[in-house]
């Protein structure tokens, strides 16, 4: 059997595929306490060992590799060494990739395990959407560029889409749109991505749950600098990690609702909630604005897929961002549900395979 394991901040997903991949068992535990995480994860393994004790191999996602890894790859300590230093690239994510990584090897010690890689689906990226506008310099030396997330999920939905209108995936022109806790957006064409949404960090691009999205980069120099000048009147400034837990934790819909599960927003807006009502608002406008952006790009689009939790269960959202878009006349609108985990655990035996 093979074991594809996906640890999320607040999440613990796993599947078992047979080593044709027909799924055997899955389950997807929340967790909002990050001090109990661990012990979940630990709990999680060991039931499934006492399942799975023949495995092949396990797998895991991970959200960033830096630019060192981007293609599927065997997990020793090198690389593990090399995902530690991805961490503060990922917050939100790495640290329990990671997590996930030496808990599975330390309960499946004598089986191999294998990292997949969001950025992988976008490593082709052409550098005019690649390249951030900064001296050279500093691009070059801290490996500055656009990396691109999401990219197991995008690149499972938009090969279905190819399958469902029965047409070449390598001939279509498609925008996919993964709408979860995460949210971004990609352009694909003659089957490569060609732009998206989110860039060197995960934390670019639409308005998500929690995550501010694109911003002025102005603003952050400028609450920088006013905590600075409170600092003398008694003050502590806000360091680089409060910042980081306000970007990544305390904005977006959460930020201008407080409500960062999208079936409490919905409600409270159909309740009337201003702030709810708002939130959807510039929720839904930032997936218009990259929709129109990525169709200016290709020209044309073939297939719009709206997949995630969000973008696959809600017809309500789907409805809101496809409403007066008439650019879509001629396109043709999926909702998909995501698979990553097949995904997965089709990359890595095809690694498996050729070794």
């Amino acid at each position: 059997m093979i074991l594809i394991l996906n640890c999320g901040s607040q999440s613990i997903k796993w599947k078992l595929f047979s080593n044709k991949l027909n799924l055997i068992k899955e389950n997807k535990i929340s967790v909002k306490d990050p001090k109990k995480y661990r012990i979940f994860l630990s709990s999680e393994l060991k039931r499934i060992k006492e399942v799975g004790d023949n495995l092949l191999f396990v797998g895991h996602r991970v959200v960033h590799g830096g630019e060192k890894l981007r293609e599927p790859v065997k997990i020793n300590k090198r690389i593990l060494s090399e995902l530690e230093k991805c961490k503060v690239l990922a917050p939100l994510h790495n640290p329990f990739n990671v997590l996930g990584i030496k808990t599975a090897q330390k309960i499946f010690s004598k089986i191999d395990q294998f990292a997949v890689f969001d950025t992988e689906f976008f490593k082709d990226l052409p550098d005019k959407a690649k390249i951030y506008a900064l001296p050279e310099r500093l691009r070059k030396k801290y490996k500055i560029f656009r990396y691109g997330f999401h990219g197991t999920s995008h690149e499972y939905v938009v090969r279905k889409a190819a399958k469902i209108v029965k047409k070449p995936f390598s001939k279509l022109k498609m925008i996919s749109c993964h709408l979860g806790g995460g949210a971004s957006v990609c352009a694909i064409e003659k089957g490569k991505a060609v732009d998206a949404s989110m860039g060197f960090t995960p934390l670019e691009g639409l308005v998500m749950m929690t995550r501010s999205g694109n911003l002025d980069p102005g603003i952050i120099l400028f609450l920088s600098q006013k905590t600075q000048r409170r600092k003398k009147a008694g003050q502590l400034p806000i360091e680089s990690q409060k910042l980081n837990e306000i970007l990544n934790q305390e904005s977006g819909i959460k930020g201008i609702c407080g409500m960062a599960d999208m079936k409490e927003v919905l409600k409270a807006a159909k309740q009337g909630s201003k702030k709810a009502k708002l939130a959807l608002d510039v929720f839904v406008y930032s997936i218009q604005k990259y929709i129109g952006a990525y169709f200016a790009v290709l020209g044309e689009v073939d297939i719009l897929i709206f997949t995630g939790a969000i973008g696959y269960g809600s017809a309500k959202i789907r409805k809101m961002i496809c409403r007066n878009l008439k650019i879509l006349t001629k396109t043709k609108i999926l909702a998909i549900e995501t698979n990553e985990e097949l995904l997965i655990a089709e990359k890595i035996r095809n690694v498996v395979a050729r070794k």
